[in-house]
């Protein structure tokens, strides 16, 4: 009887530990697709003598529906934005965003839904040299 009951034990403990493998493998294949979720494509510093730099989306061009930018630093006034795609045909963006210190710009809707990435160009100025160097991080979603 003793035996019985360890075996009935045991089994549910393994199905009860399989469901929840289960259920957190699932949250990990979820979060590991970045559908709706924000990406970090890349990292630049606008400098005080600069005012038009370029960012190369590296490794795998996967597709993205929106791009956003996270400053840090120094406040930067961003006039424009040039996406280019894999296809090679560009989109241009009039952002004339200023954007603050700590803070971001809007969500920026790609036309055609989403697309393949290849590099974006950014036309900025920078405010005030005291303030030292605006950090752009650049974000998609999927």
């Amino acid at each position: 009887m003793k035996t019985v009951l360890k075996t009935i034990i045991y089994a549910v403990l393994f199905m009860a530990t399989s469901v929840v493998l289960q259920a957190q493998n699932h949250n990990n294949h979820n979060n590991n697709n970045d559908l709706g979720s924000w990406r970090v494509l890349g990292t630049m510093q606008a400098t005080h003598n600069g005012d038009h730099d370029a960012l190369e989306i590296t490794g795998k061009h996967d597709s993205f529906r929106k791009l956003k930018i996270k400053v840090r630093n120094s406040p930067v006034n961003i006039e424009r934005m040039l996406v280019r795609y894999e296809d090679g045909k560009p989109e241009e963006i009039n952002t004339r965003n200023e954007i603050p210190k700590d803070g971001e710009s809007r969500v920026i809707d790609l036309k055609g839904g989403k697309r393949k990435l290849k590099a974006i160009e950014f036309w900025y100025d920078t405010k005030g040299f005291l303030n030292g160097k605006a950090e752009l991080t650049i974000l998609g979603m999927k």
